[in-house]
């Protein structure tokens, strides 16, 4: 590392779980966010202030004036820009040494693998399921972790999926072979969402995706973070309790307040803040 590096970055090299050689695996590290929106935006800012040396986004949006009240990487003089270009110039006055990988596209079919391919870890913001699926059977099939955390409301839950690890280790598909219909939940433009509510999870996402390019710590793989933002609670529960219950149709119907039952927020993997479709 050059000593601007060991200065920007000695808060991290003082910790023994990360140290001058954990820093130099972030610089090396190579991570796709799937959406600049709610969970994407405090997710890029800590990623880039990190260190980790190659960032890619996904996103075909742009700017709304009813995005600033949680995206918080994009400015009220960027509405109408492309949210990867507002995330692009925001990253670069974060860190001038992380380089940014725009992709302005939606995720599909036809391009999931190529945009996967070429990164370590997978950080999932998007807030539709047929998204949701397509990353999660792509980042399977290539062997990539995959973080995903969604929000609504005043709830939110993060998990990290390592399906090719073997048992103990549920994918998405895993817990709920078949995608829910859209309507299944409401959206954030429909039931309303805390705006503070995605940056502690996608502050939550950073974290642990540094934890996956290092190895350290306990990963979430097997288990489902809940954060209940009114009550002020965490509850960590076992994904494979949940991969033993079969998703009904019933289980899918939920009402507009996520509140109603905490335990039910690991039914469905709720609307994000992120693209319609990334």
């Amino acid at each position: 590392m050059t000593e601007m590096q060991i200065r920007r970055y000695a808060r991290h090299i003082v910790l023994p779980e990360i140290g001058g050689t954990g820093q130099s695996r972030l610089i090396a590290a190579r991570v796709l966010v799937l959406g600049a929106g709610g969970l994407g935006a405090p997710l890029l800012q800590y990623l880039a202030a990190a260190g980790i040396g190659t960032v890619g986004v996904v996103d075909d949006d742009t700017v709304d004036l009813s995005n600033l009240q949680r995206q918080v990487i994009h400015r009220t003089s960027d509405i109408g820009l492309a949210k990867v270009a507002s995330a692009e110039r925001a990253l670069a006055e974060i860190n001038p040494e992380v380089t940014v990988q725009a992709h302005r596209e939606r995720l599909t079919a036809a391009n999931a693998e190529r945009l996967v391919a070429g990164y370590d870890v997978v950080a999932d913001g998007s807030d539709n399921f047929a998204t949701r699926y397509l990353l999660n059977d792509t980042c399977n099939r290539l062997k990539k972790p995959l973080v995903a955390a969604a929000i609504l409301r005043f709830d939110g839950q993060i998990s990290t999926y390592k399906a090719w690890q073997g048992a103990g280790h549920p994918c998405l598909r895993c817990l709920f072979p078949e995608a829910p219909s859209e309507d299944a939940v409401p959206s954030c433009a429909q039931a309303g969402v805390l705006g503070a509510l995605a940056g502690t999870l996608g502050a939550l996402q950073a974290t642990e995706v540094v934890k996956e390019i290092l190895g350290i710590g306990q990963s979430l793989t097997g288990r489902l973070l809940m954060y209940d933002a009114l009550a002020g609670s965490f509850n960590a529960g076992s994904q494979c309790r949940l991969a033993r219950r079969r998703w009904s149709g019933r289980q899918s119907t939920r009402t507009s307040s996520t509140r109603s039952a905490v335990p039910s927020t690991a039914s469905l993997p709720q609307a994000s803040t992120g693209t319609r479709s990334p």
